[in-house]
């Protein structure tokens, strides 16, 4: 009886890979807020937001901040997901742990997963437990853990979209003194260098600021969409090892 109580107590707890998703997330966002304050205290990031007079690289920063804390949300959702698949795995790999899809799989922890195998159970009543065939209801398995991981994608793109504008703008701002350019007013000459160099600035911060900005995010959303798909391959692994065999053999009793 002690055996039997301890061994699922130390099935999930030696799993030290339950919150790694979020773990790296941590580190990876430390490092690069341990980057920033390195910049801010050389005084680079000063120097970007007041050469920057478009404001572009300040709208940059503020969706890249954004962007983190959505990343943050979706990483933290993944692994309560990872830990509720496997909590639900414990409880299967069980002895008597096909007794928990008696009633349709509500004794299984709350989750995508428990919710997908409820699905699978509830479809192979409706056909008198034949063989399942879930490619369809793993589709939207895979769709609700992906979730709004696309907007990763999007921002990433939008991020390098800004930063290209950014030159664009700065390259006219650049280039429109020269018109009216007149070689021998050296007044005008030295003021027309000001804005050269101003519009130069503004070309060079957007377009660096842009591809940090889209490089970090690509970076936090692979190792999101990673973790995604560890826990999809640990739902189709515990489906079909624990569940469509125990509902195959149901079937396998009522034809009999």
């Amino acid at each position: 009886m002690s055996s039997m109580t301890i061994g699922p107590i130390a099935g999930p707890a030696a799993d030290p890979s339950e919150r790694s998703a979020l773990l790296f997330w941590m580190i990876f966002t430390g490092l690069s807020i341990f980057a920033v304050v390195l910049l801010w205290r050389f005084g680079l990031i000063r120097l970007m937001l007041t050469s920057d007079r478009t404001y572009i690289s300040s709208v940059i920063a503020l969706l890249y901040v954004l962007t983190c804390g959505h990343c943050f949300l979706r990483t933290r959702a993944i692994a309560r997901e990872g830990a509720a698949a496997r909590r639900c795995r414990a409880v299967l790999a069980a002895p008597e742990g096909g007794r928990a899809l008696d009633v349709g799989a509500a004794a299984l922890p709350r989750g995508l997963v428990r919710d997908h195998i409820e699905s699978l159970v509830t479809k192979a009543a409706a056909q008198d437990y034949r063989p399942v065939d879930q490619t369809l209801l793993l589709r939207t398995l895979a769709d609700r853990l992906r979730g709004s991981n696309g907007f990763g994608a999007f921002v990433s793109d939008t991020l390098m979209k800004l930063g290209l504008l950014g030159t664009i703008v700065g390259f006219i701002i650049m280039l429109a003194p020269i018109a009216g350019l007149d070689a021998a007013d050296k007044v005008a000459m030295r003021s027309s260098m000001g804005l050269m160099s101003d519009g130069m600035a503004v070309a060079m911060y957007t377009t660096l600021a842009g591809l940090i900005g889209s490089i970090l995010v690509r970076i936090q959303y692979y190792m999101l969409d990673a973790a995604t798909q560890k826990v999809f391959s640990d739902a189709v692994v515990l489906t079909e090892t624990y569940v469509t065999p125990v509902l195959e053999r149901k079937g396998a009793g009522i034809a009999t």
